[in-house]
């Protein structure tokens, strides 16, 4: 057997990476429109520019939509992470978080101090609490979206959401509360992001086993 020979197994399933770059694409676009309808620097000034007056309303719509889409991909997501049998070595991943020794050894690959080790699932305890911290402000981003659609639509679906999301906009005291932690969690998700990429970059570059390769084709490569 060659010295550095390598074997192949899927690591993610052909879902998990379609939501996963589904997510990514309705991220950025929120991110971008959240900015926009905040601040619609856009607006028409004269008459010249009349297919302009209703940029705002387009994109707050586009908003809506791509708001809609990032829950039903995370609810989705959320389920193949606890019932898809493909997903157990993401779910194996948990137990690192409780382990004192796969934080130091982590910790050590991290600053340069050791080389990668293969710990149980698919990551690495920091990496895990990453994106459980990730999950924490897609729900609260997600169900402060809600509280303020409906304030603003109230017939049909805002109409049915209403009574079902309440309790989150009486729980964070007032809509004014709901709109800062909309806004905080958008900056926590905006402050994730380059984390995220510079670490897929730093394991893509120093480890042949890890990085975003496995996110493109599923397939992981481990040392023999």
């Amino acid at each position: 057997m060659p010295k550095n020979s390598y074997h192949a197994y899927q690591e993610f399933s052909g879902f998990v990476r379609l939501f996963h770059w589904m997510r990514a694409f309705a991220i950025f676009f929120l991110v971008g429109s959240g900015f926009y309808i905040a601040y619609p620097f856009l607006q028409p000034s004269s008459s010249v520019y009349s297919g302009m007056y209703f940029l705002q309303a387009y994109i707050r719509s586009a908003h809506i939509m791509l708001g809609f889409i990032l829950i039903a991909v995370s609810l989705f997501r959320c389920y193949l992470f606890f019932f898809d049998r493909k997903s157990h070595a993401e779910r194996s991943s948990a137990r690192n978080v409780w382990d004192l020794d796969a934080w130091i050894k982590q910790l050590k690959v991290y600053f340069w101090i050791s080389k990668a080790h293969s710990g149980a699932g698919a990551y690495n305890p920091l990496q895990f609490i990453a994106y459980l911290s990730l999950c924490i402000l897609l729900v609260l981003i997600s169900l402060s979206g809600v509280v303020l659609y409906y304030n603003v639509y109230h017939n049909g679906l805002g109409a049915f959401l209403a009574p079902l999301f309440k309790w989150f906009e009486v729980l964070c005291g007032g809509l004014s509360n709901v709109r800062y932690i909309h806004h905080l969690s958008t900056w926590g998700i905006i402050l994730f992001v380059p984390v995220h990429v510079y670490m897929v970059v730093f394991h893509s570059i120093r480890f042949p086993d890890g990085g975003a390769d496995s996110m493109i084709s599923g397939m992981r490569y481990v040392k023999d």
